[in-house]
């Protein structure tokens, strides 16, 4: 294990020289800041310059599997890379996450064919499981979690920032440099990550005899895989009926049962089952699933609405989102300042929940002709719930679990998010094409049907295709050949598309917004134990018995409702005692 007492209060932490000095601590969270924005702005920089890869690489049939395979190594990934962390420390997995990735960088930029460029975004995904969970581990070593709200809410600014510039740069250097330069860009940023982490972060690491769970990791692979593969191609690739679906997600349910068995029997588990004994774990982790879920949703259908059904033109969809992640930004800095300020969390995770409704349930009621100024305040409303919520649950999680399993608990919590993004975009996808495709052949007239073919309207069911301005041109050619009615039948036509995107993107957002409702009464059961203000105090145990023994102890002097860091592993004496429940 890391430098981590055996003493029930697990005050040390290699991490404890770093505190005393503030040029320590600014280097730390600029190496942490570093990584993350390495990883972020990776995921936002690739997607404007696939179409001139595919042009470059042909290959049309796999673009998809660009971003899968990325995704699919990075999930898998995180819960081990955690586990490792809280075992070896975090310095050596953090850098080496950083180096796989930038290998997979350097090699994605060589790439010369698809399935080299495939199994390079592969590589990458490897590093990034690494650098995210890791660096909000990092956060958790350097700051107690009264003080990490303002810290996580700024490393989640930086993932909003580069929502937002990311598009933009990455259609720049394809317009100026070619598209290999998305991937070599990584460079000089990973560069100066690497040599501000070597430099900063602490290198002292106290071992202990310990047990790799290699059996459970090879299970936690075998079962996610297919079961991000089964949701990513379900109603896309395949029909959820099919039997390559099916097969894939009951393989992935036998092969997560093996894994829960396998953990269960395990020395030192990857996801340990005993996890979720705690409450507030579950409860957070079931949190983080709805909302990334819900989040994945907006991002990927709002530019769709946008340049769909408005019309607008947007060079990306950064400058589509920026608003959402303007409102993002804001309130996950301001969400974290309060948090800290207070040490309270749960009015925080319920009020954010409430916004995040209403900003969906305000999307899921615009008209095909709203004004792009209710769009944009929506838009907003939607990113100031979010971005409360996104780095909160971290440190909920981190607050209910002793120092030793910081790593573990906040990269189990980032695995649930990407797997709630996952089959929110999956599920989302499927609502949208089969509410899009049901309302558009309803509403069509029988005059648009003589004019457009049987076999071009099926293609043309796809409302992305008529993004395409080839597809634009092709289509006034063959109203044009109707006559004098042509125009007008054109316009009818291309007014039954926005009508029935409008409909079926209205019907995905509010299945969003029963998402965020489910978030808001989930958090209802969220149990709020004080933030600990020092790493010398124990979590405080979640189950009733332990929250009234640990409550007993509160000095009448606090009893006017201010909350007050409890020390739940020792006795008004100093004495060491463990908690009925405790999680650990």
């Amino acid at each position: 294990m890391e430098s981590i007492s055996s003493t029930t209060h697990e005050a040390n932490s290699p991490f404890d020289e770093a505190r005393d000095s503030r040029w320590k601590i600014i280097s730390i969270v600029a190496a942490v800041m570093l990584g993350m924005l390495l990883s972020s702005l990776d995921q936002t920089i690739v997607g404007t310059a696939m179409p001139r890869v595919i042009a470059d690489l042909h290959g049309l049939e796999h673009y998809a599997w660009v971003f899968t395979a990325y995704m699919l190594a990075s999930t898998v990934s995180v819960p081990i890379y955690g586990k490792l962390s809280d075992i070896y420390g975090r310095r050596p997995f953090y850098m080496l996450g950083m180096v796989i990735f930038l290998l997979g960088s350097a090699l994605s930029g060589m790439a010369q064919s698809m399935p080299q460029l495939i199994l390079f975004r592969g590589i990458q995904g490897l590093g990034a499981g690494a650098m995210m969970p890791i660096a909000m581990a990092i956060i958790g070593d350097v700051f107690p979690p009264a003080e990490r709200g303002k810290w996580q809410g700024l490393l989640m600014s930086v993932f909003g920032l580069t929502t937002i510039v990311g598009p933009t740069l990455g259609g720049w250097l394809t317009d100026n440099w070619g598209w290999r330069w998305v991937f070599y860009v990584n460079m000089p940023v990973g560069v100066l990550a690497l040599i501000v982490a070597g430099l900063a972060l602490p290198r002292k690491v106290t071992r202990r005899s310990h047990t790799v769970d290699y059996l459970g990791a090879a299970a936690l692979v075998a079962g996610t895989v297919p079961l991000l593969l089964g949701f990513s191609w379900a109603g896309t690739e395949y029909a959820w009926g099919s039997p390559q679906i099916i097969g894939l997600l009951v393989f992935a349910v036998i092969a997560l049962a093996a894994f829960v068995v396998i953990e269960t029997k395990a020395a030192e588990p990857i996801i340990s089952p005993r996890l979720f004994r705690n409450q507030i774990f579950r409860v957070s982790s079931l949190a983080t699933f709805l909302t990334a879920a819900g989040m994945f949703g907006a991002t990927l259908y709002l530019p769709l609405f946008i340049q769909g059904v408005l019309g607008k033109s947007a060079t990306n969809s950064g400058a589509v989102l920026t608003p959402m992640m303007l409102g993002f930004i804001v309130s996950s800095i301001v969400g974290g300042q309060i948090m800290s300020r207070t040490g309270r969390y749960k009015f925080l995770a319920l009020g954010g929940f409430v916004v995040a409704t209403v900003g969906m349930a305000l999307l899921a009621r615009m008209p095909a002709d709203v004004s792009s100024s209710v769009v944009i305040r929506n838009m907003i409303i939607l990113g100031l719930g979010i971005g409360v919520s996104m780095s909160l649950f971290t440190i909920i999680v981190q607050n209910a679990f002793p120092f030793r399993q910081l790593g573990e608990v906040t990269a189990s919590l980032t695995f649930f998010r990407s797997i709630g993004g996952t089959i929110g975009a999956a599920l989302f996808g499927t609502i949208m094409t089969n509410r899009f495709h049901a309302s558009f052949n309803a509403s069509l007239s029988p005059e648009i049907r003589q004019v457009i073919p049987a076999d071009q309207l099926t293609q043309l069911g796809n409302p992305q295709v008529l993004l395409s301005e080839q597809t634009m041109t092709s289509l006034r050619q063959l109203f044009g050949a109707a006559g004098a009615s042509g125009n007008d039948l054109f316009n009818q036509f291309m007014l039954t598309v926005r009508d029935s995107l409008s409909t079926s993107i209205g019907d995905l957002f509010a299945v969003g917004a029963v998402m965020m409702a489910l978030a808001v009464v989930s958090v209802l059961f969220l149990r709020e134990i004080p933030l600990r203000s020092s790493f010398a105090e124990d979590p405080i145990a979640v189950t009733g018995e332990a929250v009234a023994a640990a409550a007993a102890e509160i000095p009448t002097s606090l009893a006017g409702g201010q909350s007050a860091p409890i020390s739940a592993g020792s006795d008004r004496l100093g004495q060491s005692r463990p908690l009925p429940g405790s999680s650990d």
